[in-house]
């Protein structure tokens, strides 16, 4: 009962961290480009699924296509994107600068950040609900004494504080990183 509680707790950190490395800070990083979908070979598919991705320095990102044919698309996809980037189409590489941010648009991806971060601890409270609804049960089925469920509760009450904390944490490291100039 109480692995399932960790492994809920985990993924909502887990999830947190993934989509802390799209939002875009004033380096480049491939994980921004993650979001990035490509109409290629008649369908809509991931970036990363047609292209190597790299960032050579902290200013610019460089997308190398499996196959040369998909340039221009993968080029269509990235300006697409809500990522406010400018891609520049060479030989057979495109070269995506990221510009360093604007206060405006930092303040933006904070709030992001922010929503992120409550989605993370929605996920939490709702891993708690399900280890407490749980614990009832068995204490319900008489698998459990009193004292137990309450000794379980308790110890649930502390991984779900501890997991809150934890987004907490990462969360303002995510902001100083966005707000840093």
């Amino acid at each position: 009962m109480m692995s399932t509680l960790q492994i809920s707790l985990q993924n909502a950190i887990e999830f947190l961290e993934r989509e802390f490395l799209t939002l875009r800070t004033g380096r480049a990083n491939p994980a921004i480009l993650d979001s990035v979908m490509v109409e290629a070979w008649g369908s809509k598919v991931p970036l990363n699924q047609v292209a190597s991705i790299s960032a050579p320095d902290a200013t610019l990102i460089v997308v190398k296509p499996f196959d040369k044919s998909t340039l221009k698309d993968i080029e269509k996809g990235i300006q697409a994107s809500d990522l406010g980037l400018n891609p520049i189409l060479s030989e057979d590489i495109i070269r995506v600068p990221v510009p360093p941010l604007t206060q405006e648009t930092r303040e933006k991806l904070v709030k992001k950040a922010k929503e992120v971060a409550e989605e993370a601890k929605i996920s939490v409270r709702k891993a708690r609900a399900e280890a407490r609804e749980e614990v009832q049960s068995m204490l319900k089925e008489k698998i459990l004494t009193e004292d137990e469920a309450e000794r379980d509760e308790k110890a649930i009450q502390k991984d779900v504080d501890d997991a809150n904390k934890e987004i907490e944490e990462r969360l303002k490291t995510k902001e100083s990183s966005l707000m840093e100039v």
